[in-house]
């Protein structure tokens, strides 16, 4: 079937039991590419047959489809002609796994980050109203992220916009990447468990709409009990207090029964909520057992699944290292963002759960959060993706820095991040946070790092960063290191051409470089175990003779460590040389780790190949 779908308008001639077979070919393709490639799995599969229902009664790319976040998207993208290159689901040069309007008219934003589809969606429906356009605007909202704050700054605002066609679509499968916390997932639970109440209230309403002439008094008589038989059972939701319509829930694994209520919808005009059910990872039974596992997976057996015992990285390392901390210390309190297995916390959460803080998706919130902590005695550790931490600038700058108190925030998924593309990377952080006062920003390189920084951190005074990229830590040899609190270094006997200042895992990349380079050059590597404030007692000292100094960072250029180590060495009159090369002026596509630092020229031999020409420039005889 899927074969003969080259849009939608493909699926639009389909019967009900061709999309059957239809739904089944896609989840088979999504595993079977999924399992090769990594990527987001139990989403996908769950929101099979709601995407067939959306593009069924909508006529995209006329009609703007908006998914939040967008990882639930491959469905979508399987059915606006990109079956073709499906297989190249996060491959560099492939098809995104979220969004992209550069891949298809059929994706209206790209989308990354949580919250903020019903936004984009209510402009796009204001701009449609403004010129004239009927089209409508669709937001397909995951029940996880109506944790986060911006849902409901949009939803405010929908209820002044009534006149708009817009659709929100809450798609309900009780998880986000870690089970569903908090007082939203459990009303929506509640309303769940009403299913036979709003049944009989759809049905009703749908006969109303029916009648010809609307307030007949039969018609009045029909309404007024109607309100009273609901007030008897079950209040109105959330969204109908809120001034927005609501209809549901309703079984989105349906075809059938959906499209009839997004029909209806559609027919009443104006801003509707469609509350739908669907079961995450439906079509793979290990997926719909364990929908946490396959949240986001690597590559995978189909056959055996992706085992619920995770590998020693940096995220499994930092939750042993702060249940360590936390058992002699009783003031350690963690915070995490709907990321407790993504963040290491899950045996933390365990141990100590009257000091455990699951805030759902509302990174804003944890850390101001974690600022009331901090004024009341506590010692917060805040555990958060780098990407996610951007949106947390101005708490960290306004509730905690400025008040002067303590957290430390640990960010997982430093650098640069595999696959997941430009909304993913973790390349900010340093310079986001450095240029606060106060702030204290460690990188460490290995666990035993980790290990040190951790305990530096959470000691520390003011906020204290530490970042670490995602998965293992980098086997090299690094006997012939000396290490400190602050720094790590690696120094030639005879005065450097050229020393290498890093941080981080590029560290690896670096050591291949300065090995490269012998023995016709001298190079010297000092690694950064604290980036912020430089540790400048200890390493002006290491670096001061060089010709050259060569800063490799795995990090935006601007606002980064390079930068600041440039400004201050020509503030003290070092007039040595210094080349910094970071990452400029691009967003970071998707693919392997190598295939992106070999794009921009991080990786070791390119690294190599600059530093060799700019000392072959100032020094050609040098050996």
């Amino acid at each position: 079937m899927l074969e003969n779908v080259n849009s939608p308008e493909d699926i639009k001639r389909m019967t009900y039991d061709e999309l059957e077979l239809l739904a089944a070919e896609i989840r088979r393709t999504i595993i079977d590419t999924v399992s090769k490639n990594g990527g987001h799995l139990a989403s996908n599969l769950g929101i099979v047959e709601a995407t067939l229902a959306i593009h069924r009664v909508f006529d995209a790319p006329r009609d703007k489809i908006i998914f939040d976040v967008s990882h639930q998207s491959y469905a979508h993208k399987l059915i606006t002609g990109r079956r073709d290159r499906f297989g190249t689901l996060r491959c560099l040069g492939g098809i995104s796994g979220f969004t992209n309007p550069a891949e298809s008219e059929y994706d209206t934003v790209i989308a990354g980050h949580s919250g903020s589809s019903i936004s984009a969606a209510l402009g796009i429906a204001e701009a449609a109203r403004i010129t004239g356009s009927d089209a409508y605007s669709i937001a397909v909202v995951g029940d996880g992220s109506f944790t986060n704050g911006m849902i409901y700054e949009a939803i405010n605002n929908c209820a002044d916009h009534r006149d708009l066609n817009l659709i929100i679509i809450l798609n309900d499968n009780e998880m986000s990447i870690s089970e569903n916390v908090g007082g939203i997932s459990r009303y929506l639970s509640g309303v769940r468990t009403s299913r036979g109440y709003l049944s009989l209230k759809h049905t009703l309403d749908k006969f109303l709409m029916k009648i010809p002439v609307v307030g007949t008094p039969i018609a009045r008589a029909l309404k007024w009990l109607k309100d009273s038989f609901k007030h008897i059972f079950i209040s109105d939701t959330l969204f109908e207090n809120l001034g927005i319509p609501y209809v549901g829930p309703v079984e989105g694994n349906d075809i059938k029964k959906l499209e009839a209520v997004l029909e209806e919808a559609k027919l009443r005009r104006g801003v509707w909520l469609v509350h739908i059910v669907t079961k995450k990872g439906l079509g793979y039974e290990d997926a719909e057992n364990h929908p946490e596992r396959y949240h986001s997976t690597g590559c995978f057996d189909p056959a055996v699944g992706v085992s619920g015992t995770q590998e020693e990285c940096f995220t499994s390392k930092f939750g042993e290292f702060l249940c360590m901390r936390a058992l002699e210390d009783r003031s350690i309190y963690a915070v995490t963002s709907a990321m407790r297995d993504g963040t290491g916390l899950d045996r933390y959460a365990e141990l100590f759960p009257n000091r455990y803080t699951d805030v759902g998706i509302a990174e804003e919130h944890a850390v101001a959060f974690c600022g009331g902590l901090a004024v009341s005695g506590m010692n917060p550790v805040c555990a958060l993706y780098s990407t996610f931490s951007q949106r947390v600038f101005d708490q960290v700058f306004h509730d905690i820095a400025l008040d002067g108190s303590h957290i430390t925030l640990a960010l997982d998924h430093c650098g640069i991040v595999p696959n997941d593309g430009a909304t993913h990377q973790g390349i900010y952080d340093v310079s986001l946070f450095s240029p606060i006062p106060g702030v204290t920003v460690y990188s460490p390189e290995t666990y035993e790092e980790l290990n040190k920084t951790l305990s530096l951190a959470i000691y520390n005074s003011g906020v204290a960063v530490v970042r670490y990229p995602k998965g293992k830590e980098t086997v090299y040899d690094r006997s012939s290191f000396s290490s400190s609190d602050s720094l790590s270094y690696r120094m030639p006997r005879c005065a450097p051409d050229a020393v290498i200042v890093t941080y981080g895992a590029i560290t690896s990349e670096a050591v291949a470089a300065a090995d490269m380079l012998a023995p016709k050059y001298n190079v010297g590597i000092v690694k950064l175990i604290r980036v912020s404030p430089l540790p400048e007692d200890e390493l002006f000292p290491l670096i001061s003779g060089a010709k050259l100094i060569y800063v490799l960072e795995e990090g935006v250029l601007r606002g980064g460590i390079g930068e600041a180590l440039a400004s201050k060495l020509s503030c003290m009159g070092i007039h040595s040389r210094v080349v910094i090369r970071a990452i400029d002026g691009v967003f970071v596509t998707h693919g392997t780790r190598e295939e992106l630092l070999h794009r921009l020229a991080l990786d070791s031999k390119s690294v190599a190949t600059e530093i060799g020409n700019e000392l072959g420039r100032s020094c050609p005889t040098s050996a």
